[in-house]
């Protein structure tokens, strides 16, 4: 039977081969889909390295006020005023709050490799680890033990740790940052580090975001020029959202020529996934549509196959074919027929894992995941397009085929 298949579908070829193109597209549109869906399951599944549970976000709005000019001490007095509350739990400063697009990089250099390291880099202050509920996988968090170190402390990725220290522990290492000096330049002296703790993952862009390499530094008003605008704070669970009032009284009455955007993380994670998602409900919808005409036009082709071949299933029931075998016969074509498009396209991707040309967005994971799915897709379309001119070919008879003109 596959071997008939197959030499029917070859004799009509130069027929076939605007229909296989037809399939050939709806697969690679349903593919890129599927592995755009995929991919963001996996790593709406992996871990984010951070609670945020009951944390709330502050952002200390100073309009262009140069960060010179905030003292040293009000982070404390900002600190010492929220922890009378007792709503509040842990206070913490950092560079940006989660759930933002914010992104900070820098480039620090391996000393076992010599390599250049690009980096998200996250200054962070003592209570920012239990604030945000970030978990260790080894070592510590930032503490008074830090205090008059010649070295700064960081922590690093897992990730990052590797790509710093391949095939070493990385924990209690050095390195250094990329600067102007490696090149024979006039600017700071590069700035050494000592890793102190290792985190699995920091995604601070949420579920949806790519890894990659994370540094985290502390951050100490009284030893760094730096002044951070993100308050991150602990609350006891429960808390109502309308002790927002309260919290920006409080702080105004520390710094009350500041303003202050309050929200807690649950709602900024929210709010963040639904932008994240509109590019993928975007582009779902208009190539749901794609597929939809494609549908149509197999649909149609399929019905003009089938009546220019009425003479020929005429003389298949005339000899003893059976009505069901008609239209299997017809189901049975169109999915040989999908099946060598859809061969064709998977040639053609493969080729994407195989020379890494997406990364990690398309790794061997999310392509056999993508392909199952977009094949059993096309499948049904297929199926689906052909089951009416397959019963409308079986229910001719035999005479009325072949006196067919």
């Amino acid at each position: 039977m596959l071997r008939h298949l197959l030499k029917l579908t070859w004799k009509r070829k130069s027929r076939n081969l605007m229909l296989s193109l037809e399939i050939l597209l709806a697969f690679a549109i349903v593919f890129g889909i599927a592995a755009f869906g995929v991919r963001n399951w996996q790593l709406y599944r992996e871990t984010i390295g951070f609670d945020g549970a009951d944390t709330w976000s502050v952002k200390m709005v100073l309009g262009d006020v140069p960060d010179e000019s905030i003292p040293a001490d009000v982070y404390d007095t900002l600190r010492r005023s929220l922890l009378e509350l007792p709503q509040v739990r842990e206070v913490g400063f950092a560079a940006y709050a989660p759930y933002t697009m914010s992104t900070w990089t820098t480039s620090f250099k391996s000393p076992q490799t010599g390599a250049n390291l690009n980096s998200n880099l996250f200054e962070a202050s003592d209570g920012v680890a239990a604030a945000l509920g970030i978990k260790l996988v080894a070592g510590r968090w930032f503490n008074t033990q830090d205090d008059g170190q010649a070295v700064r402390p960081a922590v690093l990725n897992r990730r990052m740790a590797a790509a710093m220290f391949p095939g070493r522990q990385a924990l209690g290492q050095q390195f250094t940052d990329k600067t102007s000096n490696d090149k024979g330049g006039k600017g700071e002296p590069p700035k050494t580090y000592r890793v102190v703790g290792l985190v699995e993952d920091f995604r601070n862009k949420g579920p949806l975001m790519a890894p990659v390499n994370f540094v985290m530094t502390r951050f100490d008003p009284l030893a760094s020029k730096s002044r951070v605008r993100a308050m991150l704070i602990k609350m006891a669970p429960g808390t109502p959202r309308g002790f927002e009032a309260e919290l920006n009284r409080r702080l105004k009455l520390v710094r009350n020529d500041w303003a202050y955007e309050i929200a807690p993380l649950a709602a900024m994670r929210a709010s963040l996934l639904k932008e994240q998602l509109v590019p993928f409900i975007v582009v779902s919808v208009i190539a749901a549509f794609m597929v939809a005409m494609v549908a149509f036009g197999l649909f149609g082709v399929l019905w003009q196959n089938t009546t220019r071949r009425i003479p020929e299933i005429g003389l298949r029931r005339a000899i003893g074919a059976s009505a069901g075998d008609i239209y299997r016969q017809i189901i049975a074509e169109q999915l040989l027929l999908s099946s060598t498009a859809m061969v064709v396209g998977l040639v053609l991707l493969v080729q994407l894992p195989l020379t890494g040309a997406l990364g990690e967005g398309l790794n061997w994971g999310v392509f056999i995941s993508a392909a199952g799915l977009s094949m059993g897709a096309i499948y049904l379309l297929s199926l689906l397009c052909s089951l009416y001119p397959g019963w409308r070919a079986s229910r001719l008879s035999p005479t009325e085929a072949l006196h067919y003109e």
